[in-house]
């Protein structure tokens, strides 16, 4: 990803109203007794996206946003958050992402792993929370939702960085009329080089 100003100010108002839409909305939602968690999403989709870098700013920047507004303890989420962003970086900085299906299923995975990390942060802090299966199967279910939740929302925020993409900009670049003419001229110049030595040689 170009990190522009543009593309700055782009991210931060994607993980701003992440946060907005998290605590306003999604956090009154329930299916099968759990609450949809989309920060582990955006931030996973904008590793994917970004690479490690963004995705570890995004996600230490989120998680401190986050914890602010609910006034939790300061750093768990940032951590978590963190963490994800970065590994989903690396796994993009490190495979060619070439499958619809692979971001749904990589979000889903790492939010279940986000899920599962925060509990046991919570646990070392000393929060009383109930441990129980019930526990396991709200990580599995908040990875569902994650899933689902990707399949519309992993386009929408490329699309809304898609500028910034730098496989996009390639793309854009390679079918733009004055880079197939420049590449027309190229090989029309390199017809004649080879007419001309084949003359010569005769």
């Amino acid at each position: 990803m170009i990190i522009t100003l543009r593309s700055a100010v782009r991210i931060a108002l994607i993980v701003l109203a992440s946060v907005v839409l998290q605590i306003s909305f999604f956090s009154y939602l329930s299916f099968f007794g759990t609450t949809p968690d989309i920060m582990p999403l955006v931030v996973i989709t904008l590793g994917l996206l970004g690479g490690a870098l963004v995705g570890a700013v995004c996600g230490f920047a989120a998680g401190l946003v986050l914890d602010s507004a609910l006034l939790q303890t300061l750093g768990v989420w940032s951590l978590v958050l963190l963490t994800v962003g970065y590994l989903a970086g690396r796994y993009r900085e490190g495979t060619d992402i070439s499958n619809s299906l692979v971001p749904p299923l990589l979000i889903g995975a790492l939010t279940m792993a986000a899920a599962a990390g925060f509990a046991a942060i919570q646990l070392m802090l000393g929060v009383r929370t109930p441990v129980s299966l019930l526990v396991l199967r709200e990580i599995v279910v908040q990875g569902l939702l994650a899933t689902l939740l990707a399949i519309p929302l992993y386009p929408l925020i490329r699309r809304v960085l898609r500028p910034a993409i730098v496989d996009d900009f390639e793309a854009r670049r390679a079918r733009s009329p004055i880079t197939r003419s420049a590449s027309r001229a190229g090989r029309t110049r390199g017809r004649r080089m080879r007419r001309s030595v084949g003359v010569s040689r005769s």
